[in-house]
């Protein structure tokens, strides 16, 4: 069993889940069974399955979880370009830029931790001889 806590990708993803519910706090209150719920469903589940996928004892099963994870986030992307497009988050440009690139790093380091584990050769291979 691995620990989660020692995750760069469970890190952000649980800084990312952070920001969700603060973000949807303001949503408008006709939203809170439908994109409020939602996304924060999405965003919950990506620490979450990392933790789960971390209990795991074989390496595929983790593999299978860390996918779900970045299935979940991909989604929360979206729902979160869209409650953008309907003006529900009431974020400061910077804050709202933040919130972006938070998104955007754990998708990269989660991509990478996946990558590494579907591949694991690739990265011994590129360490000098």
């Amino acid at each position: 069993m691995r620990d989660h806590a020692k995750l760069r990708a469970f890190e952000l993803a649980d800084e990312v889940a952070i920001l969700t519910y603060r973000g949807t706090r303001t949503f408008p209150k006709e939203e809170i069974y439908g994109l409020t719920s939602q996304m924060r469903r999405s965003a919950v589940s990506v620490p979450s399955n990392i933790v789960e996928g971390c209990a795991r004892e074989s390496q595929t099963e983790f593999l299978r979880f860390l996918e779900i994870a970045f299935a979940s986030l991909r989604e929360l992307r979206y729902q979160f370009t869209l409650s953008k497009r309907l003006g529900y988050f009431d974020f400061d440009e910077k804050s709202f830029t933040g919130y972006d690139s938070k998104i955007l790093e754990t998708e990269k380091v989660l991509g990478a931790l996946i990558r590494s584990l579907r591949n694991p050769n690739r990265l011994q291979s590129n360490q000098p001889e």
